[in-house]
């Protein structure tokens, strides 16, 4: 059995994923690798809670401002999959540990587990598709989703835009249901895993999302909404802290309501994020300000 262990960080936005990956990084003198869907284009820093040179605190972490919104084909889990699991490769030859945190489940689960064997759409049906999202709503789209493929709208998270576009992509493309590409078959590993899921008060995590969007308020949140606005239909800019800002800026609502929004978006998100992980049972949970008992945790796997 192999004895290189992948410390997989997971948990709700704002919950003190950051804090914790590099406390452990520095605990077993290792690296990060990032698991989050937005931080990994360039362009894209104060909306995605991007750490800063110094929160990282000389810690050396991978896939942030890993790609340009603009590169073709657009980065998706399943090049994620395949960049990190030939960088572990590698990082494993002079590492026992590495610490893997995101609060993106799909790219967490394309390194843990792969991903299914789903089919390559053109880059126009995605287009057509962003197109629709941002002219007719989620709502739209869930409609024909429930028509063409009720097995798979029934195990969706209907609240995820971005799952629900890939999957009428596939739809649309193929004539066959996504649900049908869904195998579940779980790929081999070379290495182990703890899964270690942070979590808080919901009183305490909500406060932390509201107190962190109105930072990135005052870090330039809506100027930097101003400079992507000519490429809001982006899939990566298809996300809370961007689209209501982007709304805002179409006037469909005021400032205030910008702000109340911002702060009641990422609590939903944060809420459904919990969801999604509450039910994987291999997660062991710990309060997000608990370094001592993951590390113990960590430890007694070995």
């Amino acid at each position: 059995m192999s004895t290189k262990t992948l410390i997989v960080l997971s948990g709700p936005t704002a919950v003190g994923k950051t804090a914790m990956a590099i406390a452990l990084a520095k605990q077993y003198n290792t690296v990060v690798l990032s698991a989050d869907s937005r931080q990994v284009f360039k362009e894209m820093a104060i909306g995605t809670a991007k750490p800063s040179r110094e929160e990282m605190q000389g810690v050396k972490h991978y896939f942030i401002d890993h790609v340009s919104i603009h590169d073709r084909p657009v980065y998706d889990a399943a090049q994620f999959e395949k960049e990190a699991i030939a960088l572990l490769e590698s990082l494993f030859q002079t590492h026992d540990y590495v610490v893997l945190a995101g609060g993106s489940g799909l790219y967490v689960n394309a390194v843990l587990h792969g991903l299914d064997d789903i089919p390559e759409v053109p880059l126009s049906i995605r287009e057509a598709l962003n197109l629709e999202l941002a002219e007719k709503g989620l709502d739209f789209l869930l409609e024909e989703l429930n028509a063409k493929d009720p097995l798979y709208y029934e195990l969706i998270d209907r609240g995820n835009a971005r799952r629900v576009q890939r999957a009428l992509e596939v739809i649309r493309h193929t004539g066959n249901p996504f649900s049908m590409y869904r195998t579940g078959e779980h790929k081999a590993r070379f290495f182990k895993t703890i899964h270690i899921g942070l979590e808080r008060d919901r009183e305490d995590l909500y406060d932390r999302i509201n107190r962190r969007m109105d930072l990135m308020l005052m870090q330039g949140l809506v100027e930097e909404a101003k400079v992507l606005y000519p490429n809001r239909a982006l899939n990566a800019l298809q996300t809370v802290g961007y689209k209501e800002v982007f709304d805002f800026m179409e006037g469909k609502y005021s400032r205030e309501e910008m702000i109340e929004k911002l702060k009641q978006h990422s609590r939903n998100y944060a809420k459904r994020q919990m969801t999604w992980l509450k039910k994987d049972k291999s997660v062991v949970w710990f309060h997000a300000e608990d370094g001592e008992g993951v590390i113990k945790a960590v430890s007694s796997r070995q």
